[in-house]
């Protein structure tokens, strides 16, 4: 019984660490972040925090990995989905991406700044490699329109809806969108990038 009881407090020990972890991180990046940052976030003291993670590359390869996961994760269980249309595809793309980004809108500058990097390992932890083999967006597209590099056409729909968030606090600061303005023109851009993706497929 007594052991028991210090595993699930040792559980959540850990996973009080990882969550100071991501807010500092997210805060300050991997260079301007100090463990003892971290620990005074998590409310524990710097050895303890030592004790589950010896380094702040660690924990911070942890965060990382998690945080391309989910930028880069919303993907895969779309493109490779051989029963679903490639017209579908793009809708489903577009909008979680939206959705995703609009509950983390500052994750996509996160991941890009830390990735510049070698920390963020990204082929490590993600197939890359499957973006452009055989999965059933590359083979749809290639069989609809062998003229399109698939690159090509991933970076048009990433760029179109990942960008606004990346650039929005140049937005907000040079007074162009306000908050409400930025959900209001997302909201619109989830219906228009669809419609702008198909019509380019059609383009001769």
């Amino acid at each position: 019984m007594t052991k028991k009881i210090k595993i699930e407090k040792d559980t959540s020990t850990e996973a009080k660490i990882k969550d100071a972890a991501r807010k500092v991180f997210m805060q300050k990046g991997f260079a301007a972040a100090r463990t003892r940052d971290i620990a005074e976030e998590s409310g524990i003291n710097l050895a303890l925090l030592n004790y589950y993670f010896r380094s702040k590359e660690k924990l911070f390869h942890e965060v990382m990995s998690e945080k391309i996961q989910q930028f880069f994760g919303v993907l895969f269980p779309i493109i490779n989905n051989s029963s679903t249309k490639l017209e579908t595809k793009i809708d489903l793309i577009v909008a979680n991406y939206i959705d995703m980004l609009s509950e983390n809108p500052d994750l996509p500058l996160f991941v890009l700044n830390e990735m510049k990097g070698k920390r963020g390992q990204i082929n490590k932890t993600l197939p890359i490699e499957k973006i452009t083999k055989n999965v059933s967006l590359v083979q749809q597209l290639q069989k609809r329109r062998p003229d399109i590099n698939p690159v090509h056409f991933l970076m048009n729909i990433l760029g179109m809806t990942v960008f606004p968030f990346i650039a929005r606090p140049a937005f907000g600061a040079i007074g162009i969108l306000n908050k409400s303005d930025f959900e209001t023109v997302i909201e619109e851009r989830r219906k228009l990038i669809p419609v702008w993706i198909k019509a380019a497929l059609k383009a001769k």
